[in-house]
Order: structure tokens, then C-alpha cells, then sequence
């Protein structure tokens, strides 16, 4: 129910409704209250709303959380800077990029805090502040979305950047007066419509004897927006990162097929930690482990594969190989014969998951093993001659059925005994 409310919060903040994302997000920490990607995405919500005390209230809690992950600081830092805290803005994102170096992001994010505290304060309240605070209400992305002229420009980012800029430091609108796209906005926030020119330039009503708006010229590079929610980002980097374990599967095979194992445990371990929800990787290292024989290693990797196989609702056949897998580690230690009651269990088990020939034909083997071995333990040449010698006596009496256990006891014995055969 919290992922089910947390996919609404973010699909109503990628189409502009904060406020409603806002509310599915709250309704999603509500129901776990402990997740910390939640109160991210809040924050970056709320500060798409110019709420920033309350971004900064879900920033910091975010950071208490997980206080090693470098984006809470970001939502920090933007936080901060939104409440015009330009100093403590430059703390939060250095904080970040301390965890996280190369973080494009807290980079730019850090560059504009930095340009912000050494800026002279202007007076709040003149010039494009003024103007600029009527981009701080939730109502301008609503009214940007239903203006059939001004509604396709929510489909370019860099435009989409710039509002997000204007949201957050009202001072900053005037910079973007070039771009005739944000002339339109502003237009349109004040009230005035546009009338269409013989050029197809827009140009305010109010102002036809007027020269015409200065001509689109490329945009400023955008000043980083307050972040989006991190399912966003944390979908791409879960792709890359199964990418990644895939080619760390392919490295660790072609090692394993070199017999290499040292280098492919390596690789399938550093899958395992790039994607936890594949159990393959596991179950390739138990293999490797079983190869080397490491055979306690082998079995923990199975036991961890069957466990976490379970959570996911992993295939069957997985789950079946991982139980094999064990089976045949757990036979190579066995050193007496209930030592395989183990053994044969966890193949038994295997089979009920998946009947596979070759786990059949492993238990098999496994059964036959403990007979075996049941008869070498049992094997003692001394106690034959005894139970040969109580034969005797019952067979001179005549009394044939005692005579008959005891020479198959001797039998048992020591099988290969001709005496005790004739």
C-alpha cells in the first residue's frame, strides 16, 4: 500500500500537482514511517510548491534516517537555499559530496549556493521579486498546463528548469526575460492576453504600440532545480545497476569456465551487491564454492538463495537448484552413514520444488552411498564367527528358524563369508 501510494505521489509530481503528490506521499509515510526515499520526495514537493520550511522539516528527517545517503543532502541544501539560507545551503551540499564526489547535482547545487551567499541582498518585495513571487503559488503550474499556448512547454526541461528557478528565488525571473516562452508565462499570470501578430509572435494586448517582445534567444543554462522525487532516478540507476550485475554474471561464467574461481567469486559477489533481487548470483557462487571444496560456504550461499528466493517468490527451478546445489555439498561431507540423512533430505525437498533428473538421479546416488557405507560400519569379522557359531548350535538342534537369523546375521557381518553362505 505505501509503494501504491508513493507511485501516485510521483505521477502526480511529474505531471506539476504537488499539492496532490504532496498528499500521496504523506499517505505513504504514514504507512511507513521509517523510509527515508518518502520524506525525500516530499521535500521535493513541497519545495516545488515554495513551501520550504516544510521541505526543510522532510529534508532533515530524510538525512536522520540515512544519514550516508549524498541526495538527502541535496533536498537539504535546495531546502536552505529556498529559505534564503544561502551558508547553511553550502554546508548541507558539501556534506553530500563528501559522501558522493562526483555527484553532478550537489555540484551544481553547491556552485549556486556559493554564488548566493556572496550576492548582495537585494530589497524583498522590488522590482522582479515583486513579480516574481506570483510564481511561488501552486496555481502556476495548473494555469501553465491549461493555457493551450503555454502548455507544451512543460515538456521542455530546460523550460520547466527555469520556472522551478523562479519558484525558488522570485529575484531570478528577471534573468530569464529573454526567452519569450517565460515572457508568455509571466503574461499570462498577470492577466494579460496575448493576441496573434501577422510575424505569429504573442504579443500583450495592452501593449500593441509597443516594439514586440525581444526575439527567443537560447536560454541560460538553468541554475539546478529542486529535485524531483528520487523514484525517478533511483528507476534509472536500478536499471543500470541490473546491467551491471548481469555483465559481473557474464565476467564471473567466463572466469568459472576458466577455472578461475578466486576472479568469478569476485564478480558474482560484486553482482549480488549491485542487485539483491536475482538469486542467480548466489546460486552461482554456491556452485563455485562447491568446486573449490568449500563446502560450508557452498551451503550458507544456498540456505541465503532459498531464503531470499522465497521473499521474491523467486522461480521454483531456482529455488530447486539451490536445494541441489546444497544436497551435493552436504553428501561430500558426510562421512557416516546418517551424515547423508541430510543429504537425502535436501535433495527430497529439491524434487518437490522442481523434478529435475539429475537431482533424482543425485539422491539416488546419495541413498546408495548410505546403504553402502551402512554396511561397512557394520562390517566386523569377529561378531560374524560368533553369530556363524550360534548357527551351528541351533542348526544341530534342529532348530532351523534361530539358525537361519543368526547365519544372516553373520551374513551381515562380514557378507563375504562362504561358510556362512553354504
Amino acid at each position: 500500500m505505501a509503494d501504491e501510494a508513493k507511485a501516485k505521489g510521483n505521477a502526480a509530481f511529474a505531471a506539476g500537482r504537488f499539492e496532490e503528490a504532496v498528499q500521496h506521499f504523506s499517505d505513504a509515510i504514514a504507512l511507513a514511517p521509517d523510509n527515508h526515499v518518502l520524506y525525500s520526495n516530499r521535500s521535493a514537493a513541497y519545495a516545488s510548491l515554495g513551501r520550504y520550511a516544510e521541505a526543510l522539516g522532510d529534508a532533515e528527517r530524510t538525512v536522520a534516517l540515512k544519514p550516508d545517503w549524498a541526495k538527502g543532502y541535496s533536498r537539504l541544501g535546495a531546502a536552505h537555499l529556498g529559505l534564503g539560507d544561502a551558508p547553511k545551503a553550502v554546508e548541507a551540499y558539501e556534506k553530500g559530496l563528501a559522501l558522493e564526489p562526483s555527484n553532478e547535482a550537489l555540484k551544481s547545487g553547491l556552485a549556486q549556493a556559493r554564488q548566493a551567499a556572496s550576492a548582495p541582498r537585494r530589497p524583498v518585495g522590488s522590482g522582479a521579486d515583486a513579480v516574481g513571487k506570483m510564481f511561488q503559488g501552486p496555481e502556476l503550474w495548473s494555469k501553465v498546463a491549461a493555457d493551450p499556448t503555454t502548455r507544451g512547454y512543460l515538456d521542455q526541461p530546460d523550460f520547466v528548469q527555469m520556472l522551478r528557478e523562479v519558484q525558488r528565488k522570485p529575484s531570478s525571473l528577471n534573468s530569464y526575460l529573454s526567452d519569450q516562452r517565460m515572457v508568455q508565462v509571466l503574461t499570462l499570470m498577470l492577466g494579460i492576453k496575448f493576441q496573434n501578430q501577422s510575424n505569429g509572435a504573442p504579443e500583450p494586448a495592452a501593449a500593441q504600440s509597443n516594439p514586440p517582445p525581444p526575439k527567443q534567444q537560447p536560454a541560460a543554462k538553468a541554475r539546478e532545480p529542486e529535485p524531483e522525487p528520487m523514484e525517478v532516478t533511483e528507476e534509472e540507476e536500478h536499471k543500470e545497476r541490473k546491467a551491471s550485475a548481469q555483465k559481473e554474471k557474464e565476467a564471473g561464467n567466463a572466469a568459472y569456465k576458466r577455472k578461475d574461481f578466486d576472479i568469478a567469486i569476485q564478480h558474482y559477489t560484486t553482482a549480488m551487491e549491485l542487485d539483491d533481487e536475482d538469486i542467480s548470483y548466489i546460486t552461482n557462487r554456491a556452485a563455485v564454492y562447491l568446486e573449490m571444496g568449500k563446502f560450508d560456504e557452498c551451503i550458507k550461499d544456498c540456505d541465503k538463495a532459498v531464503e531470499r528466493g522465497r521473499e521474491l517468490h523467486a522461480d521454483f527451478k531456482i529455488i530447486s537448484r539451490a536445494l541441489a546445489r546444497k544436497g551435493t555439498a552436504l553428501a561430500k561431507l558426510a562421512k557416516s552413514s546418517q551424515d547423508y540423512d541430510a543429504a537425502i533430505e535436501t535433495f527430497q525437498k529439491a524434487l518437490t520444488e522442481h523434478r529435475n533428473p539429475d537431482t533424482l538421479k543425485k539422491l539416488n546416488d546419495a541413498e546408495r552411498a548410505k546403504k553402502e557405507l551402512e554396511q561397512q560400519e557394520y562390517y566386523d569379522p569377529g561378531i560374524a564367527d560368533e553369530e556363524r557359531e550360534k548357527g551351528n548350535e541351533f542348526f544341530k538342534q534342529q532348530k532351523y528358524p534361530e539358525a537361519v537369523k543368526h547365519y544372516t546375521e553373520a551374513l551381515r557381518r562380514n557378507p563375504k563369508d562362504p561358510r556362512v553362505i553354504c
